[in-house]
């Protein structure tokens, strides 16, 4: 299958990128961060966003959506990289509509989905639990009462929980931390009793919440996929997610190199454009080839989410270790190329620094994933 986008494709890009970069901008992070905005993205713009369809992009058409693939989600994801757009997109359209899409039976679908896709509705993934992420070590408690289940424990790093209308939560219904088997997904009311929120704001201005249960009581109707079972599902609906952070590191990698470029252009120093510096030249070219083989990787990995998500383990690893260590050499060059500006706050490379690092993060950074390779590999 070609590495490149379809006509189809390309259009899409064209409307999310005319879309985004005229709303939303890099200086409409800025503001939202300099301004203290309570819940840190334009609910005024998420909803134009959903009524383009893009909230609805992988939502099936029979519930309302465009019902098309990852692939164009991760178009609309780089181009949400090239502005650092904050938004519901990755956890709301991305994670938690996959999540229902694949696990969620007729009434779960038929209540959320449509609800997605017009905007009407945010959701997230709570997973981690700790400095890094860890899937199966997953220890938040999900113990049987009467028809359901109480859960109690703690969530870090939850994006966008601070404003979610509906948690997807990894809980243990069986065996210990570490273990595959005895993983559940379960639907969580984030205003059900015993539940705290604690809005996070990450060091990329981007949002994030911690998230305590004390024996939050759910019905069975809220399991999401099968009881003890739900590694499989998890895993899956994380390398979606994966694929999708990949693409936005694209986006922002490019965005990234294209104003150094300018800069190298435009800058003198002794007389002359510092573009003109065979050194410079050199670092340039090696990081421009560095951001298309990249890009590849992350077409192949979204490519084969789009074939069969259960067998895209690998190609998603490559594309999520790649596009973060592309990532963050793109932004350190940025900085170093613009010389001691570029460290300021007043100029905007900061900022794509700083969502580069959390992208680096968001499920997985690239050790996590090389070592999920190794394994796979059997070293």
């Amino acid at each position: 299958m070609a590495l490149v986008l379809t006509e189809e494709q390309s259009m899409l890009r064209d409307s999310a990128r005319g879309l985004i970069s005229d709303k939303a901008p890099v200086s409409h992070l800025r503001h939202l961060r300099d301004s203290k905005d309570p819940i840190g993205f334009s609910r005024e713009f998420w909803h134009s966003f959903a009524e383009m369809g893009f909230a609805g992009l992988l939502v099936p058409e029979e519930f309302g959506g465009s019902g098309l693939g990852y692939v164009e989600a991760g178009v609309v994801m780089e181009e949400i990289g090239r502005t650092l757009m904050p938004s519901p997109f990755l956890a709301t359209s991305v994670v938690a509509a996959s999540a229902l899409n694949r696990g969620g039976n007729a009434a779960q679908k038929s209540e959320y989905l449509p609800k997605i896709s017009n905007g009407s509705l945010l959701a997230t993934l709570a997973i981690d639990e700790g400095a890094k992420h860890r899937p199966l070590q997953t220890c938040l408690q999900a113990v049987r009462a009467g028809n359901g289940f109480k859960l109690s424990g703690a969530k870090a790093l939850v994006v966008d929980g601070h404003v979610a209308d509906l948690l997807i939560v990894a809980a243990r219904t069986a065996g210990s931390a570490g273990e595959r088997e005895g993983l559940t997904l379960f639907l969580v009311n984030p205003k059900a009793k015993g539940v705290a929120i604690e809005r996070t704001i990450m060091v990329d201005a981007h949002n994030a919440a911690r998230i305590e249960l004390a024996n939050v009581e759910v019905d069975a109707d809220s399991v999401l996929g099968e009881v003890d079972q739900g590694a499989g599902l998890l895993h899956g609906v994380l390398d979606i997610g994966r694929g999708a952070v990949a693409s936005e590191m694209v986006g922002l990698s490019e965005e990234v190199f294209n104003r150094t470029v300018e800069y190298l252009k435009s800058r003198k120093q002794f007389g002359k454009l510092i573009g003109e510096f065979q050194a410079l030249q050199h670092r340039a070219a090696e990081l421009y080839v560095d951001i298309e083989i990249t890009r590849a990787a992350v077409m192949k990995a979204l490519q084969a989410l789009d074939t069969d998500v259960a067998k895209a383990a690998s190609a998603v690893a490559v594309a999520k270790a790649r596009a973060g260590t592309t990532a963050t050499r793109a932004v350190q060059e940025g900085v170093q190329m613009h010389g001691g500006m570029g460290m300021t706050d007043q100029f905007d490379i900061g900022f794509f620094m700083k969502r580069a690092r959390v992208c680096e993060e968001l499920f997985g950074d690239a050790n996590y994933h090389t070592e999920q390779l190794a394994r796979a590999r059997g070293y």
